[in-house]
């Protein structure tokens, strides 16, 4: 690529800080970047038309853990772990609502709900009998208790008659959170320079050489925020997981509102207006949704159809409008992964689905590693 003068100039020229990924963590990094160094200048590379990843693609659920996933957590984790990855992802919910604003959000705090299927007796009775304790291990955080019983009001089928009810969980607009951050980036002179992919890269020691195809430039500080991209980027810390989402058409007099788990948290629904997005099902093939490459399975869609028309709304008719998937960033741990890889090059990724739980924390943290 031949580049001009003017671009050479104004794009390519004395770079401070280059970030890659436009999503909630790259952009998040871009402002506090900002915050810090006021003067400098900052870059954005992202290599799609718009955020890939998960950032623009998510269900827009503003919560930190299910009852069934925190639970399973502490299967893995120490208790102390699962604590502080839930202050993680409050604190970071909270920030986003900070700096986005409840009304570019549309934030709408109507709680969420586990329910159960018939079929899944025993972790329906686990999660009733340790309800109280984790309540208990989590009042120091909410000053309240987070999870209780209800019974079920919305007509679900197939599943026991209480849902667990959590009132600090909301929904938020994914669109209008990734446009309003995007808005505040170029408010701030941030460039965001799109379908620009990294194919290489050098710490020289003072700068870092980076590549975009045939063209190089060099910056003084490089900062990868690509999650479910970062597989190499890590040695395999970070695997990709896609998820994959569907979308009805408005539903007349549609009764549910609020945002839904079941099966620890691989399937999840809520209300848009009138219509109901529905997504996951990942568990049904952990390896072939263990890709970076986006699109639909059958597998997959026909379950999450026949779930839609026999558990969520049955005896009421519906009509699919829009299906897609998005990346996201697993690994052993749900630990996010802050860190340098070298002098000049730093990285945050690893959101474990939580993304925009913690995006803009981890961007924060990513930038305050400079």
């Amino acid at each position: 690529m031949q580049l001009s003068y003017w671009e050479i100039k104004n794009w390519f020229t004395n770079i401070d800080y280059t970030v890659v990924g436009s999503g909630i963590v790259g952009l998040h990094a871009a402002l506090r970047l900002r915050e810090r160094f006021p003067n400098s200048k900052i870059i954005v590379l992202e290599k799609g038309v718009l955020p890939q990843g998960a950032s623009t693609k998510n269900a827009g659920f503003a919560c930190f853990g299910s009852l069934s996933e925190i639970i399973d957590d502490l299967k893995f984790h120490s208790e102390e772990e699962v604590i502080q990855l839930i202050q993680k992802r409050w604190e970071g919910l909270k920030l986003l609502r900070k700096r986005i604003g409840d009304d570019n959000l549309d934030f709408k705090p109507f709680g969420g709900y586990e329910l159960f299927l018939k079929e899944h007796e025993t972790d329906y009775l686990e999660c009733t009998n340790k309800l109280p304790f984790i309540n208990e291990i989590l009042k120091p955080l909410f000053k309240a208790d987070v999870y209780s019983k209800e019974i079920d009001r919305f007509g679900f089928n197939g599943v026991f008659e209480s849902v667990i009810f959590n009132p600090f969980e909301g929904q938020i607009d994914t669109g209008n959170m990734m446009q309003e951050v995007l808005k505040q980036a170029v408010a701030n002179d941030i460039l965001i320079l799109n379908q620009q992919k990294v194919t290489a890269f050098n710490d020289n020691g003072t700068n870092v050489e980076v590549a975009l195809g045939d063209f190089t430039f060099k910056t003084k500080k490089l900062l990868f925020a690509t999650n479910g991209f970062a597989s190499e980027l890590t040695k395999g810390e970070v695997k990709p997981a896609r998820a994959q989402v569907l979308i009805t058409q408005p539903i007349p007099n549609l009764h549910l509102k609020g945002t839904f788990h079941f099966d620890k948290g691989y399937y999840y629904f809520r209300n848009i207006g009138d219509r109901i997005l529905f997504g996951g099902g990942r568990n049904l093939d952990f390896e072939g949704e263990a890709t970076d490459e986006f699109g639909e399975t059958q597998i997959i869609q026909n379950r999450l159809e026949m779930l839609l028309k026999e558990v969520i709304l049955p005896n009421q008719e519906f009509t699919i409008d829009h299906r897609w998937s998005g990346i996201m960033g697993l690994g052993g741990s749900k630990n996010p992964i802050v860190k340098p890889l070298s002098n000049n090059v730093f990285c945050g990724v690893r959101l474990g689905g939580m993304g925009v739980a913690i995006g803009s924390l981890i961007g924060t943290e990513l930038a305050d590693l400079i």
